[in-house]
This record gives C-alpha cells, structure tokens and sequence, in this order.
C-alpha cells in the first residue's frame, strides 16, 4: 500500500514537473517558431507553425543581422560580460576575505552596506549614476564593468563571506608559518577554496549582465559604436511602436544561444556551489 502511495506521488511531482518545464521553454519554442515566418504573417497567426505561404527561411536572421549589427554588439557584450566578471570575483572575494577575518566595527558595517545594497531598487540611484558616468568618464565599456562591479558586489561579497567564514582559520595560520603573506595565503590558499561559490558568483553575474539591457541603454546608449545585444535588438522597434517582427524573433534567438549554451555548460558548478554552501553552511 506505501509503495503504491509512493509511485502515484512520484507520477505526480514527474508530471508536475514536466508541466513546470513545458511551461519555461514555451516561450522559447514560440520564439524559435516565429523566427522562421514572414513578419507579416507573425501577427495574424502567431500561434501557427510555418508552412508554405508563411516561411521565410532565413530571411529574418540575414535581415536582423543587417539592420542591427548584431555580431558586433556580440563582441561588446562578450568582451563586456568577460571583464566585468573577472572584477567582480577578483575584488568581492578579497572584501569578503577582510570582512570575515577582520573582526572590527568597521569590518561588520561594511557587511552590512552591502548587504543593504542588495535591496535597493536600481531607480533610485540610477539618475545619480548616469551623472556620475558623465563626471568619470565611464560611458564606454570599461566604465560599464566597473559599474556592474559596483552593481554586482553585493550578492556576490555576501555569498563569499558566508563561505569564507566556514573555512577553519587552520589553514591560513599554517601558511603565515610557512613564510606566507596575508595577501599570498589569500591566493594560495584561500582562493583555491572559494572555486565553487566562485563559480556560482561567476554564472549568476555572467547570466545577469549578458541580458541586462537598462544599464547599458542609460550609460552607453543607441548612437554609439559599443552598442550591447539588448540594446541593439531593440533598435527594431522603431517609432509609433513599429516593429520588425520576424527579425526581432530571429535576434532574440541569436542573442539568447550563447547564453543557453553558457549555462548548460556551467550548471553543474551552480548545484556544487550551492550545495557545497548548504553543507558547510
């Protein structure tokens, strides 16, 4: 009797679960559909497969491509996100690092400050920032890696302190006997430690910035050359909300691939990461 009660409730959670799925790739498949057929054609019938009259093979994507530039916007999104990650791992994990070994007031109101950071909308700073863009000259790529530092900091400096302060202080007290640093125990011992929480902090702001399209329109904006995908996919919505359908189908799957193939590379790191927090939390 358990044993039946046990396979109908996994027939259920399976099915729930294939419901849950079905439901998140939908839009996708929507997407990879409408992608094939003539722009005319989308609106009337967007629901619809493509068939004689309304596919358009590869139109959409040749056009897409030429009306946006979308392969170089590639570039600077790559280039980008890249950069942008490496500071992000680079400096929250040495904050982290001083936050959780420093035990000083200081130390704890700095915790504190990122963490607040965490739960403030982007709204409120975000006509002071495009200010301070301007004042530091950060309106070109290199400024937009240091402001998704900035915007990234804090979950990250609050995921590396939580793992750090798990890590015994035997470790680090051997290496200072053996001739080491604080800034060489960090690297040579301690950073090794932090790879699956480092990982995590990776993918989640690698998947963050890749996609976001505000900040990039407010600090480098549409008449520049360093125009990210986003920012270029909606350059086919034109005035009086005209739009080119088909191509902006076909850009939004280009654009949407490279991230797709990111995160099936990766997830594997994401459950390590996040169970190997768990464990030790």
């Amino acid at each position: 009797m358990t044993s039946n009660k046990s396979k109908g409730s996994n027939r259920m959670v399976f099915a729930f679960l294939c419901a849950f799925a079905m439901a998140i790739l939908y839009p996708l498949l929507f997407i990879l559909n409408n992608s094939f057929k003539g722009k005319f054609f989308i609106s009337a019938d967007p629901f619809g497969l493509p068939d004689g009259k309304t596919f358009a093979g590869l139109d959409n994507y040749v056009n897409g491509l030429v009306k946006t530039g979308l392969l170089k916007a590639i570039g600077w999104s790559f280039f980008i996100t890249v950069v942008s990650v490496i500071l992000i791992i680079l400096f929250t994990s040495m904050t982290a690092y001083y936050i959780a070994r420093v035990k000083s007031t200081y130390a704890g109101l700095l915790y504190y400050m990122f963490v607040f950071s965490m739960i403030v909308p982007f709204q409120m700073v975000m006509f002071t920032m495009t200010s301070l863009a301007d004042r530091f000259h950060l309106r070109n790529p290199l400024g937009m890696c240091i402001l998704y530092l900035g915007f990234g900091a804090g979950l990250s400096v609050f995921m590396f302190v939580g793992f750090i302060k798990t890590i015994p202080l035997e470790i680090e007290e051997a290496a200072l006997i053996d001739g080491c640093n604080p800034l060489q125990t960090f690297f040579r011992v301690v950073f090794p430690i932090l790879k699956p929480t480092a990982i995590t902090v990776a993918i989640l702001n690698a998947m963050w910035i890749w996609n976001d399209f505000l900040l990039p329109y407010l600090i480098i904006g549409v008449s520049t050359k360093y125009k990210t995908i986003p920012v270029v996919v909606q350059m086919l919505v034109g005035s009086n909300g005209n739009k080119d359908l088909g191509a902006l189908m076909a850009m939004l799957v280009l654009s949407i691939i490279p991230i797709i193939i990111f995160y099936l590379v990766c997830q594997k790191y994401i459950i390590q990461g996040v169970v190997a927090g768990a464990v030790k939390g």
